[in-house]
């Protein structure tokens, strides 16, 4: 019988509250759960945990996550809670238009509404494609109950003709290879099946992985969650092992605030420099920061970051991919390297700190997969954040994916207005660019779009590609694919579509990039850009109405992490009122 207060708990559960009450309410709250057949002891004030599901059958990298709900609820059961699976707004990135980033903070709004309003003590995060880890985690944050997360894992190695190929990263290349005749259709409809031959989401060090990195570099996994291969039955033991631990940290009242602190997001930036993670980090990594009351900006990303040297050898930075890096070890062997370097003062979902988490599992199986602090692969790998009056508030650019050669360049501007005008023209043998030139693509920023696509990579014109140029400098204010690579200067804030000046940028202007002095600048003087600034007329708003109208209205910029003005900080877990 619901009679009972619940027992060896540091404070009153907040299911209680729902499950534990004597009048109408009460009846109400329980009776319709037992239509699923639950008998009246799961109501006696066992935790009760809820199990958030981004399965969609629309993202595929999550089509898995049925079985991986099952495996959370058995280790919940195992350890006396009561799982209750939910669904909300699942983001595929290779399917949603126009881009899964314009409805990550919605997705964030999802999460983090569906656990204040239910009767739930603890959360687990089933995630795997790119916006599905930052949205719930920052809709977690806003909240504020015990959060773990449990990564999707990446797919199995891709490979065609014998070659290892990655999920993303060969996009990009097959569709050069096509531009160029040195693939046929046919070719690429059997080499793209070769790619994506097993469930989970990119195995290259993408958005997808870099995500499932992060968490686990905050400290909201088991130790060793990221790497494991969705494939993997390994994969589902530590599915089950988090539904164990979730109901533990439940009892005692190990809340994700206690967790994120700013020593835990500096962590995670050290981190992912060291693993040449995506530079789409930096955008989900302040809007979380933002979420649960950490002042985090871009410079702390260059100073913390940028020296870092990389030692993880994976796609698009290196040459080997995810399920190579789980039977390297995988992320403690990172952690073990950078052990010097990371505050240790920093707890997990396990209640201890990395260094005791990875105590005896840091031997590193394979040194061409991961290198040493001593022998990295390269020096100084991680995001750089650059500035000057293209960028006022700045812009990013990942050195690790870049050419070294055109890090310090000054080039041409050849502009396309919209990602239109870039479709339109971009393959015209008449247009005026050589690998010289700087690609410059506007308003696709987070109110430009809006959404702020992962456009920012543009694909270098035929005529280029078929001299044998594989990269020019691209600057642009959207951003670029984990899996990407080039020398793309990226999240150019203020964006155009404000009045940014890139949206100022004329066709022969010559820009100057400078990344080891962390500098962008236009070469044209403030009288001009007063004057272009005076002529400019900010394009059309592109939607008056729902979700989207709100999102142009209150969407803050890239350097910010693009959240909406009124979801930063969090509202806390209390509900007061009843529904009936």
């Amino acid at each position: 019988m619901a009679t009972n207060e619940p027992e060896k708990m540091k404070k009153k559960l907040r299911s209680w509250d729902w499950f534990g009450r004597k009048d109408k309410d009460g009846i109400l709250y329980r009776s319709w759960m037992k239509n699923q057949g639950m008998p009246t002891d799961m109501f006696d004030g066992r935790p009760v945990i809820g199990i958030c599901n981004t399965f969609s059958e629309l993202t595929p990298c999550n089509a898995h996550f049925r079985e991986h709900a099952e495996a959370v609820k058995r280790g919940v059961l195992e350890a006396g809670g009561f799982p209750v699976e939910f669904p909300i707004m699942s983001l595929g990135e290779t399917l949603l238009k126009p881009t899964a980033m314009l409805f990550r903070n919605l997705a964030s709004m999802d999460t983090e509404e569906s656990i204040r309003g239910n009767p739930i003590d603890g959360v687990v995060l089933l995630t795997g494609c790119d916006k599905t880890t930052p949205s719930t985690v920052m809709g977690a944050a806003s909240v504020g109950l015990p959060t773990i997360v449990v990564p999707g894992g990446p797919m199995l190695n891709g490979r065609y003709k014998g070659e290892l190929i990655g999920s993303g990263t060969h996009v990009w290349k097959f569709d050069e290879a096509m531009k160029t005749g040195k693939m046929t259709q046919e070719e690429c409809e059997v080499a793209e099946s070769c790619m994506s031959r097993s469930i989970g989401h990119c195995m290259t060090m993408g958005t997808a992985s870099t995500m499932a990195c992060m968490v686990e570099s905050l400290g909201l996994t088991l130790s060793g969650a990221a790497a494991i291969p969705a494939a993997d039955s390994r994969k589902k033991v530590m599915a089950q092992l988090s539904g164990r631990r979730i109901v533990e940290m439940v009892r005692e009242d190990l809340t994700i605030d206690k967790i994120l602190t700013r020593e835990a997001f500096e962590n995670a930036i050290k981190v992912n420099a060291a693993i040449g993670g995506s530079s789409n980090f930096l955008i989900h990594l302040i809007a979380i920061a933002g979420r649960i009351g950490v002042d985090l900006e871009l410079d702390d990303f260059d100073r913390l970051g940028s020296k870092i040297p990389l030692l993880l050898n994976l796609m698009p930075s290196g040459k080997y991919l995810m399920e190579d890096f789980y039977y390297a070890g995988g992320l403690p062997i990172i952690l073990q390297e950078l052990a010097d370097q990371l505050h240790k003062n920093v707890i997990t979902v396990t209640g201890k700190n990395h260094h005791e988490n990875i105590e005896g599992k840091h031997e590193c199986h394979n040194s061409d997969v991961i290198a040493s602090l001593q022998q990295p692969l390269i020096e100084n790998a991680g995001c750089v954040v650059v500035k000057g009056n293209l960028a006022l508030n700045g812009a990013v650019i990942k050195p690790s994916a870049a050419t070294p050669a055109l890090m310090k360049h000054t080039g041409r501007a050849v502009v396309f207005e919209s990602i239109e005008d870039y479709n339109a023209r971009v393959d015209d043998p008449d247009l005026d660019i050589d690998e010289t030139c700087v690609m410059v693509l506007k308003y696709v920023g987070p109110v430009g779009y809006p959404g702020m696509p992962e456009v920012g990579n543009m694909a270098l014109p035929k005529k280029i590609l078929q001299k044998g140029i594989l990269d020019m400098v691209r600057i642009s204010d959207g951003r670029m694919s984990g899996t990407a690579y080039g020398t793309a200067v990226l999240h150019v804030s203020p964006e155009s579509a404000i009045g940014g000046n890139l949206a100022l940028v004329q066709d022969g202007d010559l820009i100057e990039l400078d990344v080891e002095q962390r500098k962008l600048h236009l070469h044209v003087d403030d009288a001009e850009l007063a004057r272009r600034k005076n002529e400019w007329e900010q394009p059309a708003r592109r939607a008056t109405r729902g979700y989207v109208s709100l999102y142009i209205d209150h969407v803050m910029g890239a350097d910010k992490g693009a959240d909406l003005d009124f979801l930063r900080g969090s509202s806390g877990s209390q509900v007061t009122r009843d529904s009936h």
